[in-house]
C-alpha cells in the first residue's frame, strides 16, 4: 500500500492518483472542459475542484451520469454540451489501452459513445492511465467494447461473432449493462490487433452497431499522461 496523505492506496490507485492531479494542471482558468469516465478521471475531478475552491473558474461537461453525480457532490459545475458557448478548450479522459501511436481503446466504463462524441467537441484531448493501459498493440490485454441497439441485440451479437473470436453481452446481476444512451455494449476479444483501422471499419459496416472503443487518429492534438510505477508521469503527445 502507499500513504499519499490520510490515504492508504493501492500502487494502481496511487498511479491513477497521480496521473490524474497532473492532468488536472492542464486545465486553465476560464476554460471549459470535457470530463470523461472511470476511475482515473475520478482523480481528476477531485484536483478539479480543489483547484475551484481556490479561486479558478472553469465549466465541465460530463461524460456519464456517474461523473456528473461526482462532479456535482464536488462542485464542478456543469453545462450540457448542446448548451456550450463555444467549442471545448480541453478533454480529459481515460483510457483502457494506449499504444505507442497514442490510439486507444475506450468504453470498460460503458461510457464511449458519449466519451467520443465530448472528445470530438474539444481542441485538446487529454488521456491519463496508468502503467498497465500501455500497449504495443491494441487488444493485447482489453476487448473492444462495442455499443449496439438494444432492438435485435442477439442478431447483431451473431453478426459481431463471425468477425471475432469471442464475443461477450455485458452483463451485470444477469443483465444487459444499459449505457446512458440506452445501448448493450458487446465486448469483442480480437487479441493482439494488427490493423485496429480495418476493425473499425468492419465493426461499422454492422447493421445495429451504435459505436466502438476503438479512437484511432485523433484528429485535434493528443497528450497522454501515462503513471510509471514510481508515480512518475510519462508524457507522450502526438
Amino acid at each position: 500500500m502507499v500513504n499519499q496523505g490520510n490515504q492508504q492506496l493501492s500502487p494502481a490507485e496511487a498511479q491513477k492518483r497521480a496521473v490524474g492531479r497532473r492532468a488536472a494542471e492542464y486545465v486553465q482558468d476560464g476554460q471549459i472542459v470535457g470530463i470523461g469516465t472511470g476511475s482515473t478521471v475520478r482523480y481528476v475531478i477531485e484536483a478539479l475542484a480543489e483547484r475551484i475552491r481556490g479561486g479558478m473558474s472553469m465549466v465541465g461537461i460530463a461524460t456519464s451520469s456517474g461523473t456528473e453525480m461526482l462532479a456535482h457532490q464536488l462542485g464542478v459545475p456543469l453545462l450540457d454540451l448542446d448548451s456550450s458557448p463555444g467549442p471545448l478548450d480541453v478533454c480529459v479522459d481515460g483510457a483502457d489501452e494506449i499504444d505507442p501511436s497514442l490510439n486507444l481503446i475506450k468504453g470498460l466504463g460503458a461510457a464511449l459513445l458519449r466519451e467520443k462524441i465530448v472528445a470530438a467537441a474539444a481542441q485538446r484531448f487529454i488521456v491519463v492511465g496508468d502503467a498497465s493501459k500501455r500497449v504495443q498493440r491494441l487488444g493485447e490485454k482489453a476487448p473492444v467494447p462495442v455499443a449496439i441497439f438494444p432492438f435485435g441485440w442477439t442478431t447483431t451479437q451473431a453478426r459481431l461473432a463471425r468477425l471475432c473470436p469471442r464475443v461477450e453481452l455485458r452483463q451485470r446481476d444477469g443483465q444487459p449493462v444499459v449505457t446512458d444512451d440506452g445501448l448493450y455494449i458487446v465486448d469483442c476479444y480480437f487479441g493482439p490487433i494488427a490493423d485496429p483501422r480495418a476493425v473499425e471499419r468492419t465493426l461499422h459496416d454492422t447493421v445495429g452497431v451504435a459505436a466502438t472503443g476503438l479512437f484511432l487518429d485523433w484528429p485535434a492534438p493528443i497528450t497522454a499522461l501515462v503513471a510509471r510505477e514510481d508515480l512518475s508521469v510519462d508524457v507522450l503527445t502526438r
